[in-house]
C-alpha cells in the first residue's frame, strides 16, 4: 500500500467534503494512519483525534454477539435453545419456534421497533417518546413486544434491531448482570478497552465526540434528542479506534471465545442481498465474500450524527476504523479509500 499516496487522498477528499471523524488503519500489527478531522465540539472548538472516544450505532451489535457466544460456552445456553427458555418474560406475539441462532443472524421474524426496510429516519421516533426515559433492554418492549410475527422463523433474512434487544434480555437473564455491566466486565476490560463504555449522553466522559446535525441555516446541532439517552444491546456503545484495534486482536486471537465458537460467529449464514452472494451476515457481524472467500469482517453502524465502520481483511491482516460524529461526507471518505485497501 502507498501511504504517501493514501494520505493524499484522504487530505484531498476531506478539502472537497469536510469529514468530522478520524481515521485508522493498521497493518501486520503496525498502526500506517491515525488521524482526526473536525471537531469533537463545535462550540468549544475542540478538535477530534486518534484518541477520541465515538458512539458506535448498531456497530454495537457485535459486542451482544460475543456476550452470547460467551453464555454458550459457558453452558447457560445453546445457540439452537428457543427465546421462551432462556428468557423470563411473556413474549405472547413470538413463534415459540424462535432460538437465539435465528435472533443473532435476523432472521427470527419478530417485529421490530424500528424497520430499517420501510423506515429510514431514527430519529422520527423520539419526537413522541422521551429519548431519557430508554436507559435498558425492557424500556424498548413496548414498542414491539404486541406486535405480530412478520414472518415465519428462518425463512429469510431482515435485519432486525428488536432482536438484538431480546438478546440484550437473555444476557441479563442468564449472567444475573444489567446488560452494559456484562459487556464492560466481560468484554471489554479483558480486551483492555480502557476508554469504551456505555455513556448517558447527558453525561458524556472527556474526550467524547458529540454527534451533529445540519440544520436549516447552515448550522449544526447535537444528537442528544435523536437517539436513546444510553446505549445498549441493539448499539449505541461508545468507543476510540485504539480500542477496536484491542478488540480485533482479542477476538481473532481467541481471547474472548475459543477457536470453535469463535469461527461460528464469523460463519456467513444468510446473504444480506439477494442480488448479491458477496455480503453476508454471521453472528451480529457483516461478512463480505470474493471467490468464497471471506474477504472482509465488520461492525457497521449509522445514526443520526454517528456514523461508524471497523473491519478487519484477513488476508492482508489489515484492520481498518472509519468513525465520525456527523453522516455527511463519511461515505464518501470510505469510497476514496476503498480502493487502497482492496490493493493490500
Amino acid at each position: 500500500m502507498n501511504i504517501q499516496s493514501l494520505k493524499s487522498t484522504i487530505t484531498h477528499q476531506h478539502h472537497r467534503e469536510s469529514f468530522s471523524g478520524v481515521i485508522f488503519l493498521r497493518q501486520q500489527g503496525q498502526v500506517v494512519f491515525a488521524e482526526g478531522f473536525g471537531m469533537a465540539n463545535i462550540a468549544d472548538q475542540l478538535p477530534n483525534t486518534a484518541d477520541t472516544r465515538f458512539g458506535t450505532a448498531s456497530g454495537a451489535k457485535t459486542f451482544t454477539a460475543v456476550a452470547i457466544c460467551q453464555l454458550v460456552e459457558a453452558g447457560k445456553l445453546s445457540f439452537d435453545t428457543p427465546l421462551k427458555d432462556c428468557l423470563d418474560i411473556p413474549l405472547p406475539h413470538v413463534d415459540p419456534g424462535v432460538t437465539v441462532h435465528h435472533l443473532l443472524t435476523h432472521s427470527a421474524g419478530i417485529p421490530d421497533y424500528f424497520d430499517e426496510g420501510v423506515m429510514d429516519d431514527y430519529e422520527v421516533l423520539w419526537r413522541e417518546r422521551p429519548m431519557y426515559a430508554f436507559r435498558s433492554p425492557r424500556d424498548f418492549l413496548p414498542l414491539f413486544a404486541n406486535s405480530a410475527m412478520q414472518f415465519k422463523p428462518g425463512d429469510h433474512w431482515a435485519y432486525n434491531n428488536a432482536g438484538f434487544i431480546q438478546l440484550g434480555l437473555v444476557v441479563e437473564h442468564m449472567s444475573g448482570l444489567p446488560f452494559t455491566q456484562y459487556i464492560e466486565e466481560h468484554i471489554f476490560k479483558p480486551c483492555g478497552m480502557t476508554c469504551s463504555g456505555y455513556f448517558a449522553l447527558d453525561r458524556l466522559p472527556k474526550g467524547t465526540a458529540l454527534g451533529y446535525l445540519p440544520t436549516k441555516d447552515g448550522g449544526w446541532r447535537s444528537n442528544i434528542y435523536s437517539i436513546p439517552i444510553i446505549g445498549g444491546a441493539d448499539g449505541g456503545a461508545f468507543t476510540t479506534v485504539n480500542d477496536l484495534a484491542r478488540f480485533w486482536d482479542a477476538l481473532l486471537g481467541y481471547r474472548l471465545l475459543n477457536k470453535e465458537t469463535t469461527e461460528r460467529m464469523l460463519t456467513p449464514y444468510w446473504r444480506t442481498n439477494p442480488d448479491n452472494d458477496r455480503s453476508c451476515y454471521g453472528y451480529g457481524i457483516w461478512i463480505k465474500l470474493e471467490n468464497g472467500e471471506r474477504q472482509i469482517y465488520s461492525m457497521q453502524g449509522e445514526d443520526p450524527g454517528v456514523s461508524f465502520y471497523s473491519a478487519y481483511y484477513p488476508k492482508p491482516k489489515l484492520q481498518f476504523s472509519l468513525l465520525g460524529n456527523t453522516v455527511e461526507a463519511t461515505d464518501a471518505m470510505y469510497h476514496c479509500i476503498a480502493p487502497f485497501l482492496r490493493d493490500a
